[in-house]
């Protein structure tokens, strides 16, 4: 089987917008509608965390540094095919204070993680694929966490990861070309939003596997 981690945040998780803190569908989820129009000879693995940073300490929720989790899950999972890595909503709260350069530096030392972690075939290096998150939109509850700045920093991130992926040479995608954030609270998906993220990226999943 082709074997794929999906490493990410509260939508990766299924953060359901229309009922804070609880979780849409098995096969709602971007994850669970993928592994569908994959087929059987897929293996999709869902690693999403609410909260996940990419590589920053959250001083109120643990375990959510993106950085330090990473390893264990690589060498878990291992052997892999294409780890696909869609963080940084998370990192622009008002408490961070990061840029969006900030971000994609975060993101740049996951790349390294999964580089130097063997958790490929054979013990080599997995594809991989970096997802720009989507624009935060018109926050309603979380207002107070994000701040002003997070939503046009968001708008900056795609261009910032776009330029580390070009640098080290792995698979980008931009997530807000393809979905948007739900007006309900400006940050998660609604279910249509996950149908059409599964769709977009099990076609460039077929890109960057061809042979499969």
């Amino acid at each position: 089987m082709i074997r794929i981690l999906c490493y990410g945040d509260s939508n990766t998780w299924g953060f359901n917008p229309a009922e804070p803190f609880t979780r849409l569908p098995h096969d709602v989820r971007w994850t669970g509608v993928l592994r569908t129009l994959l087929g059987d000879a897929y293996e999709v693995i869902e690693e999403g965390l609410n909260g996940r940073t990419t590589v920053w300490d959250d001083p109120f929720g643990d375990h959510k540094n993106g950085r330090t989790y990473l390893p264990p899950c690589l060498e878990s999972h291992s052997e892999l095919d294409l780890v696909i890595i869609m963080l940084g909503t998370n990192d622009l709260k008002d408490y961070f204070g990061l840029t969006a350069a900030d971000v994609a530096g975060g993101l740049k030392a996951l790349i390294g993680l999964v580089r130097a972690s063997r958790a490929g075939r054979q013990g080599g290096s997995p594809e991989i694929l970096i997802v720009a998150p989507p624009p935060i939109g018109k926050l309603t509850l979380l207002a107070g966490v994000y701040g002003a700045d997070a939503a046009p920093k968001s708008k900056e991130l795609p261009a910032q990861i776009q330029l580390i992926t070009q640098l080290f040479k792995t698979h980008f995608m931009d997530g807000g070309r393809v979905v948007n954030s739900s007006e309900l609270d400006g940050v998660h998906w609604e279910a249509g939003q996950h149908q059409r993220f599964a769709e977009a990226i099990c076609k460039k999943i077929k890109t960057i596997l061809p042979r499969h």
